[in-house]
C-alpha cells in the first residue's frame, strides 16, 4: 500500500445490524484529489471519520500516509490535516492569533509559526482582517480561515469536508485555486462536497456512495459517459407535434416550458438533421449539451 497516500481494502463499519459503510476500496495517490459523493446517509461521513481515526472500522483495512488507521492512529493524525464544517477555532482570538496558536500547538518554532501565519493570511486574502477577532468574520472569511488553519503545518494528506459551503461564487473560485495549489504541492486530497460542479472541477477520481456501498467510481468524464451521450434541447411552441415526429428517439418533453430533448450521439450532425426535420415548426432555441456530473450523480444513485 506504500505507493498510495490513502488506500482502503474492504473497509466497513457496522452499527448493530446496520452497515453504515461496507466493502469500500479506495486508492489515492499523492498529488491527486478523490471526490466522495453521495446523499445524506450514504456513508461519506463514516468513511472520513474512519480515515481520520475518529471511528474504528469493523471490517477491512485502511492505510493513510503509510500508517494503519486501526493500529497506528497517533501516527496517522501526525500526517493528516482536516478542514471540517466545524473547525476548532477560538471566537475570542483574532485570525492571526488562531493560526499562530495552531502552529505552536503543532510544534512549530515561533519564527516558523509567524512566517506560516503571514503566508496563509496573504494566500487566503485575510491580511486586512488578520487582527480582527474571529467573531466579526463573515461566513466566507471563516471558511477561508478554516482551510488556512489546517495548512499551518503541511501534511501529505488533507481531508476537506464541504470546503466551500456558504461561500459566494468569487470566494468559492478563490478556494478552488487554493485547493489546486495544494495538489500541485504534492498533497493527496479527499474531498466531500454538495457542489457537483466543484467535484467535476477538482476531482481526479470520484467515488459515489449510496447506502454505505460504492455504486460507481471513475473520473468525472467516465461517470458522465455512463449516463448517456450528448443531448439536443429544443424550445418551440408546437412541442407536441415535434414530440410525435421524434417519437423514435424517445424524447423527454416538458409542455409547460415548451421544451423537448432527445439523445444526440452524432452531435452536431444530429442537431442539423433534427432542425431540418422540424424546419416548419419555428424552433426558438436549440442547443447541444454534454451530460453533467449532476446528471450522472442522480442517475447512478437512483439506479442504486
Amino acid at each position: 500500500m506504500n505507493s498510495y497516500a490513502v488506500r482502503t481494502e474492504g473497509l466497513g463499519r457496522r452499527f448493530d445490524a446496520v452497515d453504515a459503510l461496507a466493502d469500500l476500496d479506495l486508492e489515492v495517490r499523492p498529488g491527486t484529489v478523490l471526490g466522495l459523493l453521495g446523499h445524506n446517509g450514504a456513508g461519506k461521513t463514516t468513511a472520513v471519520r474512519i480515515l481520520t481515526t475518529l471511528l474504528a472500522p469493523t471490517a477491512g483495512r485502511a492505510v493513510v500516509a503509510g500508517r494503519d488507521v486501526a493500529t497506528e492512529p497517533a501516527a496517522v493524525r501526525e500526517r493528516i490535516a482536516v478542514a471540517g464544517q466545524d473547525a476548532s477555532l477560538d471566537e475570542r482570538l483574532t485570525g492571526r492569533e488562531n493560526l499562530m496558536l495552531l502552529g505552536r500547538l503543532q510544534g512549530l518554532p515561533k519564527r516558523a509559526a509567524v512566517a506560516a501565519t503571514a503566508e496563509l493570511l496573504e494566500r487566503f486574502g485575510l491580511t486586512d482582517a488578520a487582527d480582527r477577532v474571529l467573531g466579526t468574520y463573515s461566513g466566507g472569511m471563516r471558511r477561508r480561515l478554516d482551510l488556512a488553519a489546517c495548512l499551518v503545518v503541511r501534511r501529505p494528506v488533507v481531508f476537506l469536508d464541504e470546503p466551500t459551503t456558504g461561500l459566494d461564487p468569487a470566494s468559492r473560485a478563490d478556494m478552488w485555486g487554493a485547493i489546486a495549489d495544494l495538489v500541485t504541492d504534492g498533497a493527496a486530497l479527499i474531498l466531500t462536497t454538495q457542489y457537483l460542479e466543484e467535484a467535476d472541477r477538482l476531482a481526479d477520481q470520484i467515488v459515489v456512495l449510496s447506502g454505505g456501498r460504492t455504486v460507481a467510481e471513475g473520473t468525472p468524464a467516465e461517470l458522465k459517459r455512463r449516463v448517456g451521450d450528448r443531448r439536443i434541447h429544443l424550445t418551440l411552441d408546437d412541442v407536441e407535434t415535434a414530440a410525435v415526429r421524434l417519437a423514435r428517439l424517445d424524447p423527454e418533453v416538458d409542455a409547460r416550458t415548451r421544451r423537448l430533448s432527445v439523445p444526440a450521439p452524432g452531435g452536431p450532425d444530429d442537431l442539423r438533421a433534427i432542425l431540418d426535420e422540424l424546419d416548419d415548426l419555428d424552433v426558438e432555441e436549440a442547443a447541444l449539451s454534454q451530460p453533467t456530473l449532476d446528471d450522472a450523480f442522480f442517475a447512478l444513485t437512483a439506479a442504486a
